[in-house]
């Protein structure tokens, strides 16, 4: 296959490439979707990441399209699940009751709402999405992108793609690396960003750990022990990521200011607890949260009696999060892909097993796998979860001190004359990492996506569409969440659209002041929020 009339090649099929796609379609465009694995969405659907959002989220922050998309899940419930009636009547419907999530919905209600929202344009014959592909090469000449080629991830069938445009929204910032589109890694020093938070030194290995998620239930006096993990020994010898001398396999958080163990985390499976009591301001979370409901994506209690016997629960805990190595990069990121999903294993076992219950005796055999619910044949997800890609060096790029509460108070956030969307979370979200450090991170003030991040600074024909946007280790940390990446493949999708009715660049755009304001007029009549309210703050 070649260009075969696209107007847009869009490489990665998460959050940001399915809204590039959706925008770009909007206005008439033909477009490529290509995407490794079975399912569009990547972090909420194939990574089993439910919706990371702000606070603000019901009200403000989000673009229009991103609410048809958390509209379409809640509705996706009330029509085709027997839900109670005061669930039903909720506006603020959260069919898991989650409290890291506004609307915790399992991976497959996603897909199905994706699908609806792109099912129109493939009837139209005009967009084309190949599932089981990934790229593996790029042709460029000088300073432009000619093609991409793709290869099964299954097989070795190939298939070489082109089109005026390219947007990379792979998962790992792929075409960055693929295409010698200059870009960074890890974490950057206090002299590359100015950043008052960055290290001492840089190093492109040092990332933040990524995190094998797997669904579950509880089936109460039923054994689905797995078969012990052959790494399980060794995997439950390391020590957490705290410092603290405890075990990875462990209830016990991290160390607070002082160095003294927080108080343990706790488990305890279907819990009878009023779904409308979930408290999800993220500053209220106790010191010791009960975990069965951090990411549960279905609570019984939503639901009229009887048709659940039990939650569905996502399991994306600090005791799953791979600090082993990075997985790309280094000669050896295969063996820490392996790692990474042994690691979750051996937690699964430990939760069978070992784990500590509030009754003072160990082991939760009944907890069993779902595979149904993950699309995979063993329950973990089809693609780990991930927090920080390749980088790209772009136009602009978004440093500590544009958005940290500590380093602007109540001033907000920068305001860009660029801006193409807006985000927010609770956290400058700072995982610990491959180089074995847990590095502070604060919190933002709502921001604000300028169109400098989204653009290379030398190649002429791709943008960034995802969490590969020129943000540093540090702004990574709150532009890397669903909403976010949302807006910037909307932003880029709408760039591209406006270049090609325009016949311009990127460049042209971003360099141009005029030609900025018209392309923020289209954004903001295609519903994109463009500003946050000047007297909105964030502060703990």
């Amino acid at each position: 296959m070649g260009e075969a009339g696209a107007d847009l090649l869009i490489i990665g099929g998460g959050l940001g490439g399915v809204s590039a796609a959706l925008a770009a379609l909007r206005r008439g465009l033909r477009v490529i979707l290509t995407e490794p694995t079975r399912w569009l969405g990547g972090q909420l659907t194939s990574q089993l990441v439910p919706l990371d959002e702000h606070l603000f989220i019901e009200r403000t922050g989000a673009n229009r399209s991103y609410r048809e998309l958390r509209d379409g899940l809640r509705d996706y419930y009330r029509r085709h699940y027997p839900l109670t009636e005061r669930a039903r009547a909720d506006p603020y419907l959260n069919p898991g009751a989650a409290w890291v999530s506004p609307v915790s919905v399992e991976p497959r209600v996603a897909v199905a709402v994706i699908e609806s929202l792109l099912q129109p344009y493939r009837t139209a014959g005009r967009l084309t999405v190949l599932h089981g592909y990934e790229p593996v090469a790029v042709s460029s000449t000088g300073d432009r992108i000619d093609g991409v080629t793709v290869q099964e991830v299954a097989g070795d069938r190939r298939l070489d793609l082109s089109a005026p445009y390219v947007l990379d929204a792979t998962e790992l910032g792929d075409l960055l690396a693929l295409g010698g589109v200059e870009h960074v890694s890890g974490r950057e020093s206090r002299a590359q960003t100015g950043e008052p938070g960055a290290a001492e030194t840089a190093d492109p290995t040092d990332m933040q750990g990524a995190t094998w998620c797997f669904v579950l239930d509880h089936r109460d006096g039923e054994d689905h022990t797995i078969d012990r993990p052959a790494d399980y020994d060794r995997i439950r010898a390391l020590p957490d990521h705290s410092g603290g001398g405890q075990p990875i396999l462990t209830f016990a958080r991290m160390l607070d200011d002082g160095g003294r163990p927080r108080p343990t985390n706790r488990l305890i499976p279907n819990p009878d607890d009023d779904p409308a009591a979930v408290d999800l301001d993220h500053r209220n979370m106790p010191p010791a949260p009960e975990l069965w409901t951090y990411r549960r994506i279905a609570a019984r209690n939503q639901f009229r009696p009887g048709f659940l016997d039990s939650d569905l629960v996502i399991v994306n805990w600090p005791a799953n999060d791979y600090t082993g190595g990075p997985l790309f990069g280094v000669p050896d990121a295969a063996d820490n892909w392996r790692d990474c999903k042994e690691l979750s294993r051996s937690l699964l076992y430990w939760l069978q097993t070992e784990a500590p219950r509030t009754d003072g005796g160990t082991g939760f055999p009944g907890l069993r796998l779902r595979p149904d619910v993950a699309g995979t044949e063993d329950g973990f997800a089809q693609y780990p979860y991930i927090r920080e890609s390749r980088r790209l060096l772009a136009r602009t790029t978004i440093v500590e001190q544009d958005v940290s509460v500590a380093l602007r108070g109540d001033r907000g956030a920068a305001n860009y004359p660029d801006s193409v969307g807006v985000g927010h979370y609770f956290w400058i979200d700072r995982h610990p990492t491959t180089g074995g450090h847990h590095y502070p991170g604060g919190l933002p003030q709502p921001f604000e996506i300028p169109l400098g991040a989204l653009v290379p600074r030398r190649v002429r024909n791709l943008l960034a569409a995802a969490k590969n946007l020129g943000t540093t280790q540090i702004t990574n940390g709150c532009y890397r969440l669903h909403p976010v990446e949302w807006s910037v493949g909307e932003a880029a999708g709408e760039t591209i659209a406006y270049c090609l009715d325009e016949r311009l660049e990127p460049h042209q755009v971003v360099d141009d002041p005029a030609r900025v304001t018209a392309l923020q007029g289209r954004l903001s009549q295609a519903g994109v929020q463009l500003r946050w309210d000047p007297e909105l703050r964030w502060s703990r």
